[in-house]
């Protein structure tokens, strides 16, 4: 990875700004770090202390970022927007599992409101032009005042072709370099987005959940695709994504019948 680090043309977050514009939401409440290894583990810590649902930790850098399957995550300073909100949900916890794909849903849209063809691979990539431009965490923490969720999100913003990590990465700078809104305008959208779709899918009771489901399946790029899911035991599922259930378990035609894949590693397959 080339790290260009430019502190002219990737300054740091703007506190004032984002200050300005969140004291219009008061339920999101902004914690901004300069560094931090991992924002999730820092409001996991905030959680355990009796911090309240609402808590947004932003790092202007995260240097030692975590994804799903244990990955790593690391960008140039100034090249992204990584937070994590913290929640205090009040559904069923059989509800739980929806919450990581509510928050790819909700930044998917987001950006899509910002000009991007975003979608959402299953359960919670963000993808641009069949590229990776955001990844989310969600992690339980147990507090003496029951669970907590920590919802951890990393956007590629600012960052370059050759700063990428891996050939299916991408930013919103390398996919359409003519609408790069400004990182503060990010957060702000994204953040906002996820704390509204998260309001409305627990006040809404079945009928709320029922809405998502269709909503996710409908701008799902993995339902209709022939996939490869590793598996975490160790084994491989291919077939057809056709569907994700009422409890967001990937819905897969193989050739030996239908399976329902609740966690896993999903590769979309492309047509030699």
């Amino acid at each position: 990875m080339v790290v260009t680090g430019d502190s002219d043309l990737r300054p740091p977050l703007d506190e004032h700004v984002l200050a300005e514009e969140l004291a219009l939401t008061p339920d999101l409440t902004l914690e901004l770090l300069a560094e931090s290894p991992s924002t999730n583990q820092v409001a996991g810590d905030r959680a355990r202390d009796g911090a309240p649902d609402g808590l947004l930790v932003v790092a202007d850098h995260q240097t030692a970022g975590r994804g799903r399957l244990d990955r790593t995550w690391e960008t140039p300073p100034g090249a992204a927007v990584t937070f994590s909100l913290l929640l205090r949900p009040t559904v069923p916890a059989s509800s739980w599992p929806w919450l990581p794909l509510l928050t790819g849903h909700t930044v998917a849209k987001a950006l899509a409101s910002f000009g991007y063809d975003a979608r959402v691979k299953w359960p919670n990539d963000v993808l641009i032009d069949g590229r990776k431009v955001a990844g989310i965490l969600v992690e339980r923490v147990e507090t003496d005042s029951g669970p907590a969720a920590v919802v951890g999100v990393g956007i590629n913003v600012l960052t370059e072709a050759e700063e990428l990590p891996v050939p299916t990465a991408t930013s919103l700078a390398v996919a359409h370099a003519d609408l790069t809104p400004t990182r503060e305008g990010v957060l702000l959208g994204v953040a906002a987005a996820v704390r509204e779709g998260y309001d409305a899918w627990q006040a809404g009771g079945s009928e709320a959940a029922a809405r998502l489901a269709s909503s996710y399946v409908a701008a799902c790029a993995t339902v209709g695709q022939d996939v490869r899911v590793d598996l975490p035991g160790g084994t491989t599922l291919t077939g057809r994504a056709v569907d994700v259930d009422l409890d967001g378990r990937l819905v897969v035609e193989t050739a030996d019948g239908v399976e329902k894949v609740g966690a896993g590693d999903v590769v979309h397959v492309v047509p030699e």
